[in-house]
């Protein structure tokens, strides 16, 4: 199933120059809470999409107080096009931070924050989003990475290797902090967000993001914005907590949050 896509992969280019960056700048890097990042993408001037699991302190499962957020629109090299705080943030509410079925928790692994303040600059434009990729489908991803942290990567071609219970398995390459990254399209109405990287895996030894397929459950989350939810409230402290990295029977995935 991989192959004929994974072997027209396009390497990962660092964008280090003004000249690269150029578009992606609604691409930025969510700093949270000094205890690590995410990806985000702007898909309104106050809006911002990542996973949900980008909310959550791995070590105690409870929901980190979003207001300690920071989105850094086009981070690179120690400056961003813009700087701010996070004022809501509503997840999925099919999302379970310590799902074990790694289908359900990919597919419900999705975060809106609305910022303090909207950003309206002419060098960051807000993505469009669009309906879900199909098997065979080519898309990229923009991303920051543990190794990677001060300039975001683009990698302009990977595929979509197929869909199961919810789940877009793709052969983009991600690693630690790429989480919430945007998967892109790019079709003859532009690039626009389909998806965002819940996980890295490996299915039958090749390494795969998973995402979620984006359209009804970003409809749910402005749905909750517009209602007035998003006020931090803490996660119960009772959860039990699952290791990520167990193989799963439903995908057939080593599963790792990135």
């Amino acid at each position: 199933m991989s192959g004929a896509v994974s072997a027209q992969d396009a390497r990962l280019t660092r964008l280090d120059t003004g000249d690269q960056t150029r578009g992606w700048e609604a691409v930025g890097r969510l700093d949270i809470d000094g205890r690590g990042f995410c990806t985000g993408a702007l898909i309104a001037p106050d809006l911002v999409l990542t996973a949900a699991h980008c909310l959550f302190d791995r070590a105690t499962g409870q929901r980190i107080d979003h207001s300690k957020i920071e989105f850094r629109a086009g981070w690179r090299n120690g400056r961003a096009e813009a700087y701010r705080w996070v004022r809501r943030a509503v997840i999925d509410p099919d999302y379970t931070f310590d799902e074990i079925v790694v289908s359900t928790r990919v597919r419900n692994d999705l975060a809106l924050l609305e910022l303090q303040q909207p950003i309206r600059t002419t060098s960051v434009v807000p993505f469009a989003t669009d309906s879900r990729p199909r098997t065979g489908d080519r898309v990229g991803v923009v991303s920051y990475a543990y190794d990677r942290a001060d300039a975001p990567s683009l990698q302009e071609m990977c595929g979509v290797m197929g869909q199961q219970e919810g789940v877009l398995i793709m052969s983009c390459s991600v690693d630690f902090g790429s989480s919430g990254a945007p998967i892109f399209s790019f079709g003859p109405d532009g690039v626009r967000i389909v998806s965002v990287v819940s996980a890295k895996a490996e299915v039958r030894g090749t390494k795969v993001a998973l995402g979620m397929q984006l359209q009804e459950p970003l409809v749910r989350l402005k749905a909750q914005l517009a209602a007035g939810d998003g006020v931090f409230l803490h996660a119960s402290p009772d959860q039990n907590r699952v290791t990520p990295g167990g193989v799963q029977r439903d995908t057939g995935a080593k599963f790792v949050r990135p």
